[in-house]
């Protein structure tokens, strides 16, 4: 799958337009949700993924915040998708156990 490079150093994009840090499988959507979801620092993004470099790590939100929006719709995108598979299965039967024990909701 070849990459484009972009005018941030570390990030690619592929043939969709989805940005990925460079020499990794991580897109810059999923980095930059753990960043908002978790509270994680650049310093703790970095120790939850010691295959990205700092400097790729700031690289990444440099990008995010250079192309918020487009990030963002990529991530809603992604969180639609999770929730139509969601409604489309039934929950397992370890999952309606859980539920009736009170473990999930």
């Amino acid at each position: 799958m070849a990459h484009t490079a972009t005018d941030h150093k570390y990030i690619e994009l592929d043939e969709n337009g989805v940005a990925f840090i460079a020499d990794s499988t991580m897109k810059v959507s999923e980095l930059i949700t753990a960043h908002l979801t978790d509270g994680w620092s650049p310093e703790e993004l970095h120790f939850q993924y010691p295959h990205i470099s700092l400097s790729k790590v700031y690289s990444a939100l440099s990008y995010y915040w250079d192309y918020k929006e487009s990030v963002e719709a990529e991530i809603q995108q992604r969180l639609e998708r999770v929730e139509t598979l969601r409604r489309s299965n039934p929950p397992s039967r370890i999952a309606q156990k859980l539920r009736e024990h009170g473990a999930i909701e």
